[in-house]
């Protein structure tokens, strides 16, 4: 069985249990987290909706980033990524939305901001968000694929007893 299926089956199992919705808000996996989600069968009974927010104007638009914080801080940063979980997690009125953005390269790192950085938001039902930075190694569908799986861990982690 493909360890991505496997891994968002067990999501899923954990937020039946739990009574959870989820939501994504993704950048740099282009919906890849979505994918993974709906993959399930059943998915539609803890899965609400997704945003591909690939660029600055969608994060606005879409899930209502401030331009001050894309401004002072860039799309790939924890501050951008909290925001992104928040405000998916308030538009789909779910108990978990997930975000992620990136640099998945092949270009477009910095030294900041290499190739392979990605930061990952939680937000929780219950006001918390959780926030990380990973940086993953590979071609760009290496990073992007780690990513998924972090994400989709995280919040299983997160969720088991």
């Amino acid at each position: 069985m493909d360890p991505l299926f496997s891994l968002a089956k067990r999501l899923g199992d954990a937020l039946l249990d739990t009574e959870l919705t989820v939501t994504t808000a993704e950048s740099c996996t282009g919906g890849g987290i979505a994918y993974c989600l709906t993959d399930v069968p059943g998915s539609s009974q803890w899965f609400q909706q997704a945003w591909v927010t690939y660029s600055n104007t969608a994060k606005q638009a879409l899930v209502h980033v401030s331009t001050d914080l894309l401004a002072q801080y860039g799309a790939v940063s924890e501050p951008v990524v909290s925001a992104m979980a928040e405000g998916a997690l308030a538009e789909a009125n779910a108990g978990l939305a997930i975000a992620v953005s990136g640099v998945a390269g092949p270009s477009g790192g910095s030294d900041d901001k290499p190739i392979g950085t990605v930061w990952f938001a939680w937000a929780w039902h219950n006001g918390e968000t959780d926030s990380e930075v990973c940086h993953f190694d590979g071609d760009r569908r290496a990073v992007r694929e780690q990513t998924i799986e972090h994400a989709l861990s995280f919040a299983l982690q997160r969720l088991s007893p």
